[in-house]
């Protein structure tokens, strides 16, 4: 069996800086710390950290009083930031920065009296989070077809954003929808979509022209690794979501000569390693790095962390 390992693949920038802050934070004041939310959303890394001392919590009204308390990566709503900050919790903000970024041009826009339309998926937490940043809140519209039905008061004065785990694809035919019916309406830059989506899709894109099944590495619960998964149905290639190598069934190999692996940007390596040593159980393996882009970008961690560790 030949084995082909997407570029890039796994952990994102944002996704490296909350793990980090959850660790950090560890050092610095011991455990327990509190996170809203699951930091990430992977498995693997909620039980690690969970058995390092983190406790995680869906509400703030959870948190005992002056626990030092830690946001996910998906970002709050400013109601969530203003109940800790009413309670005087001591918060460290693990928001990824390009989420923050897409809160600050949906705020930005609102203050110039323009409506807000956020694409993305209804009840994702990220979602949830910048419709709350935004006074008024905001249009949700997912599909086509949710664009086509909008209803709007004041055409000539809309704005949109998307998701961050949307990547430019993915929003593309929604942001025509839109630009046909409400031709005033206004964007950010096409490049301030996340660029750790585009790059995994397009990775996918690459490696299902090559292989006969493809697995990705995911929570059930990860936006972009579903999607990943969603993109390889879509090209034709029987693709399976896998929190782990236990879920792996012999049977989907059994007419395939080429394997794809990928993983969702909230997936450890440790968890592609496992996968591969699975493979390698059923049988010789060759392996090859399939020809990627080499991501780079790195993000500051919060000042409060920065400090405490020089």
């Amino acid at each position: 069996m030949r084995v082909i390992l997407a570029q890039p693949r796994g952990f994102c920038a944002g996704v490296e800086r909350a793990i980090e802050i959850v660790e950090r934070a560890l050092d610095r004041y011991g455990p327990p710390v509190y996170v809203r939310h699951e930091i990430v959303h992977n498995k693997r890394v909620v039980e690690d950290l969970r058995a390092k001392g983190a406790v995680f919590v869906e509400e703030v009204d959870e948190i005992p009083e002056d626990a030092v308390t830690i946001f996910s990566a998906h970002g709050v709503s400013q109601a969530v930031a203003d109940q800790a900050r009413g309670r005087d919790l001591p918060v460290i903000d693990a928001t990824c920065p390009l989420v923050a970024k897409v809160h600050q041009e949906a705020q930005r826009f609102a203050s110039q009296g323009r409506k807000v339309v956020l694409i993305g998926h209804r009840g994702h937490p990220e979602v949830e989070g910048t419709s709350g940043r935004v006074g008024g809140g905001v249009l949700l519209v997912s599909t086509v077809d949710d664009a086509a039905h909008l209803e709007v008061a004041d055409p000539d004065k809309l704005a949109y954003v998307t998701q961050t785990t949307l990547s430019v694809d993915d929003t593309r035919d929604v942001i025509e929808a839109l630009r046909a019916r409400f031709p005033s309406i206004v964007g950010p830059d096409l490049r301030d979509i996340c660029y750790a989506t585009q790059n995994r899709q397009t990775a996918v894109h690459k490696l299902a022209e090559r292989v006969d099944v493809m697995l990705v590495v995911g929570s059930r619960n990860s936006s972009n690794s579903n999607r990943l998964r969603e993109i390889g149905e879509e090209l034709t290639v029987p693709s399976y979501l896998i929190e782990d190598a236990g879920a792996i069934d012999p049977d989907w190999f059994a007419a395939a000569t080429t394997v794809g692996i990928t993983a969702g940007a909230s997936a450890p390596e440790q968890l592609v390693t496992e996968v591969m040593d699975r493979l390698r159980s059923m049988g010789r393996v060759e392996l090859e790095m399939l020809d990627g882009v080499t991501e780079r970008v790195q993000f500051k961690l919060p000042p409060e962390l920065l400090t405490a560790t020089g």
